[in-house]
């Protein structure tokens, strides 16, 4: 089953929380039990699973990323962004979750976020549920 999340980011970079939309996606589905793929189709954004109960978590992994890679720097790249795509590196471009009796798998204290590196920007989160082969 195929599904897309749009998100529209609210600054320059941003963790975008989506975890209800990605549960949404794996419910409409029926699937129940398989995998959820999720993958970000831009260069300079990514996904990524974490603590998505204590805000500064966020912050703080942005700030680490922004000492990690400034956004001024000696970069070659010419239209000026190549931190941004240099995170969406670093974080990746897809996740794939576990989808266990209807439900998607994930720890206690984990969400699912768009990490927004170059925005505010509209973005599209592209997401397939796909079940196990025994159960086809």
């Amino acid at each position: 089953m195929k599904y897309q999340i749009d998100v529209q980011t609210r600054s320059k970079e941003d963790f975008v929380d989506i975890t209800q939309q990605v549960r949404d996606c794996v419910r409409k589905s029926g699937v129940q039990n398989g995998v959820c793929v999720l993958f970000v189709p831009h260069a300079t954004a990514g996904l990524t699973v974490n603590e998505n109960w204590d805000p500064s978590v966020k912050a703080d992994t942005l700030a680490t990323l922004d000492r990690l890679v400034p956004w001024r720097a000696n970069y070659q790249h010419v239209e000026g962004n190549a931190a941004a795509h240099i995170k969406s590196c670093l974080v990746g471009t897809s996740e794939t979750l576990l989808v266990d009796a209807g439900n998607l798998v994930l720890g206690t204290w984990q969400g699912v976020f768009l990490a927004e590196f170059h925005g505010p920007r509209r973005r599209q989160v592209l997401v397939r549920v796909i079940p196990d082969v025994e159960a086809r």
